[in-house]
């Protein structure tokens, strides 16, 4: 069985056969993009530094996972987009969530999760929130300064290259 999930009126389940084991990649992938995960080893870059990830208190939270916090903290929009945000407090504490979009809008920070925690976080409770990385060689050397790190291929042209011809001079 692989995936299993619920929904309205029942559950659906995931069948996988005996070649699912071939599904699984082997060795590395010749892509542009970045394949290590912010802060694990293989990126090596340290989330625990200043200025990366910061604590915020619950304001509201709306359907949808979308998290109202106090303070912007002093971070640009979209600074923690694909991070993760931890709950410290209440129901939900010690779970994780993965952030979908992140505003400032003044005095108030949006965040929404592109998944609603198990459990209801209250009004009042504490969030991490960790720096965010889209996977592109500019950010990991501008934002995070790790690109001796960077585990992708930059410089690999899309699939738009193998359908390019050369134009010919109308002189």
């Amino acid at each position: 069985m692989g995936e299993v999930a619920h929904g309205a009126g029942g559950f659906r389940t995931e069948l996988r056969g005996l070649t699912e084991a071939l599904n699984r990649p082997m060795g590395r992938v010749i892509q542009a993009g970045c394949d290590a995960a912010l802060g694990d080893a293989r990126c090596g870059f340290d989330l625990t530094l200043p200025g990366y990830g910061a604590t915020f208190v619950l304001r509201g939270l709306r359907d949808g996972g979308v998290m109202e916090l106090d303070g912007s903290g002093g971070f640009e929009s979209g600074w923690f987009e694909r991070g993760a945000c931890r709950v410290l407090d209440g129901p939900a504490a010690g779970l994780k969530g993965w952030i979908k979009s992140d505003r400032s809008l003044g005095a108030v920070r949006v965040v929404e999760l592109w998944h609603e925690f198990g459990a209801t976080p209250l009004v009042g409770d504490r969030v991490v929130l960790d720096a965010g990385c889209d996977k592109r060689a500019v950010t990991c050397r501008a934002k995070f300064d790790n690109f001796a790190n960077f585990r992708g291929f930059p410089d690999v042209p899309n699939a738009d290259w193998l359908t390019a011809s050369p134009q010919r001079s109308l002189r």
